[in-house]
Order: C-alpha cells, then sequence, then structure tokens
C-alpha cells in the first residue's frame, strides 16, 4: 500500500493513498447499500488492516451510533497505527435527528460519545458533518479545539463546506482535511473548493468516489438495486437520468479492459491522479470489494486515459443532482 499525507500542520497525517468509508457496512439502520452482515464488515475491516490499509471513516449518524460500535469491535487490539476518524453534525432525540448543531457543546457530546462507542482515548480526524448555518464556524472551531487540547482529538476536518467556510475555519485552527464527494460524474469541488483547501494547506478525501457504487459498474438498470437500498432515493439512479449516465461507466469500462483492471480501480486512479493531497474512501462492507480497490493505487493510466476520463463527464454534465433538493441545501455552506 503507498501512502500519502493530509494536511500540512506539524508534518500532517498519514495515511494510506486508499482509505475504507464505512458507513455501507450498517446492518438495517438509516442508511442502506444492498445488505451487510457483521461478521463479513469485521473480516472486510481486518484484511484491509493486513493489505496495509490504516485510514478508516465513520460518524455517529451512521445507524445511527451503531457503525462506530462495529468500527471498534472491528478494531479492538489492532489500534496501533491506524487512523480513525468520525463525524458530529447533528443533535439527537434518542436515535431520531432533531436537527442541526454545530454549538460546542454538540461538539463534545458527539465527541465523548463516539470514543465511547469505538473504544478508543483519541480521535484521529474528526469532522463537522455538516456546517450549520445558525452557528458561526468559528465557534464550532473553538469548540473542537478545546478537545484537541483535552487530548480527545488530534486533527480537525470539516465535511461539505463553501470556500468562505472553509477560509475562515483556518484563521483558527489548521485543518487537516475536507470531505466532499469528488469522483469522475461529481466533480463540483473543482469550483474553488479544491483551490481553497490547497491554499490552506488542507488535504482532501473524497466519499462517494465510485457514484455509490455506480461507477463500478454492475448497476445498469434500477432493477440491479435491493428495494430497500438507499439509492432509490437518488436523482442520479432515478429512471430517467440513470440510462444517461451509463455512458460514463461504458467509458471507464473500456479503459478498465485496456489497462487490466477494474473500473473501480480506474475510477479511484483518476482520483488520486487529481494530486498527491487527495484520499479517496470508497465505501465497502465484503472483503472482495475492498481488496479491488485496494488494489488501485497501483493502476497507472496515461494522459490520453486521463484526459478520456475528463471529457467523459465535465463538471456539472452528469444526469441529476447528487441529492435530493432538501440535501443539496445542506452542502458548499
Amino acid at each position: 500500500m503507498q501512502y500519502r499525507t493530509l494536511g500540512t500542520h506539524d508534518g500532517g497525517l498519514k495515511v494510506s493513498a486508499i482509505g475504507i468509508g464505512c458507513m455501507p457496512m450498517i446492518r438495517g439502520g438509516n442508511i442502506a447499500y444492498g445488505n451487510a452482515d457483521d461478521d463479513e464488515s469485521i473480516r472486510t475491516i481486518h484484511r484491509a488492516i493486513d493489505l496495509g490499509i490504516t485510514f478508516f471513516d465513520t460518524a455517529e449518524m451512521y445507524g445511527p451510533f451503531s457503525n462506530e460500535e462495529l468500527v471498534g469491535q472491528a478494531i479492538k487490539g489492532k489500534r496501533d497505527g491506524l487512523v480513525i476518524a468520525t463525524k458530529f453534525a447533528m443533535r439527537w432525540n434518542g436515535d431520531q435527528m432533531a436537527g442541526l448543531d454545530g454549538s460546542p457543546d454538540n461538539a463534545r457530546r458527539a465527541c465523548e460519545g463516539s470514543l465511547k462507542r469505538l473504544g478508543i482515548d483519541t480521535i484521529d480526524l474528526f469532522y463537522q458533518h455538516r456546517v450549520d448555518p445558525n452557528v458561526p464556524i468559528e465557534e464550532t472551531i473553538g469548540g473542537m479545539v478545546d478537545l484537541v487540547k483535552e487530548g480527545k482529538v488530534r486533527h480537525i476536518a470539516l465535511s461539505e463546506a463553501g470556500p468562505e467556510t472553509i477560509a475562515r475555519a483556518a484563521k483558527i485552527h489548521p485543518i487537516t482535511a475536507l470531505q466532499s464527494e469528488y469522483s469522475i460524474w461529481e466533480r463540483d469541488v473543482e469550483d474553488g473548493i479544491l483551490d481553497i483547501c490547497r491554499d490552506n494547506g488542507i488535504g482532501f478525501v473524497p466519499y462517494s468516489p465510485l457514484g455509490r457504487g455506480f461507477l463500478a459498474g454492475g448497476i445498469r438498470s434500477r432493477a440491479d438495486l435491493p428495494a430497500d437500498d438507499w439509492r432509490h432515493n437518488d436523482p442520479r439512479y432515478s429512471d430517467e437520468n440513470l440510462p444517461k449516465n451509463l455512458k460514463i461507466v461504458d467509458t471507464i469500462a473500456a479503459i478498465a479492459e485496456r489497462v487490466g483492471a477494474s473500473n473501480a480501480q480506474v475510477a479511484l486512479a483518476w482520483l488520486l491522479a487529481q494530486g498527491d493531497d487527495i484520499v479517496p474512501i470508497p465505501g465497502v462492507k465484503r472483503r472482495a470489494t475492498m481488496e479491488d480497490s485496494a488494489g488501485a493505487a497501483d493502476v497507472s493510466l496515461t494522459a490520453d486515459d486521463l484526459a478520456t476520463l475528463d471529457a467523459i463527464s465535465p463538471r456539472g454534465t452528469t444526469a441529476g443532482d447528487r441529492y435530493s433538493e432538501r440535501s443539496m441545501k445542506m452542502v458548499r455552506i
């Protein structure tokens, strides 16, 4: 496995070039991407560690809460050398979301709950999952800084923040990473977000780097999705938009066949080629999928390959928004 560094402050945070998004490992819960099995999920994490993957991403809202518990169970006795990332954003009424809350008190509540569920003493990378427009980012970051001073958090990060928010946050404390959606079919971060991150020495962590599985090539219609799959709510998977987006997958497949790689490896290799400060976290729940994604770091794409992939889905041309109208209002704040 190759390794990269997120952020520039105090040497940054060294992580594997491919991380693991643990969200699909939820069994039941609030966000289902097909059926997950706890035992297989834990074996997947163990196998990833064996392959040299060090970077594992979860959040309190996955489940909610149960995903952190599963990750905690999987890393027990294997903590050394791992980088564990988790996130906060919501206020909760039991297991029901009760709205965004970016207050320092909520950051503390979430941090302490995550530490307990994960079974660790320090969160390596602590994200604000979504920016709360009703709480100044300076106040939120200030609360997170207090957690750093207390040794409960090593590095501070943001998710789906807009350029102005990122710049303001970086004036309060170094931000190690920004996590936002980025892939061949979702390139909005190329409009100002990547630049502001690089101007402030902030690493970039693309989530959904495979388009929630679409770019891997196994989904040709909505009939390929389980009935309770969250992706039925995704505008890009609609009966109208999905057929239009297949041209992206077919282009990836042609390059994958030529270079002797999988679709997923090509899509991830394209992201890795966008800069040494980029560390994608494909979501997985099975060993076979994880092992395939892990191999992306060894795939070399030519300049012509990269240009072909760039041309097939320029920013703003993918059919459909990446989220519902309501969820789109929660990004780039």
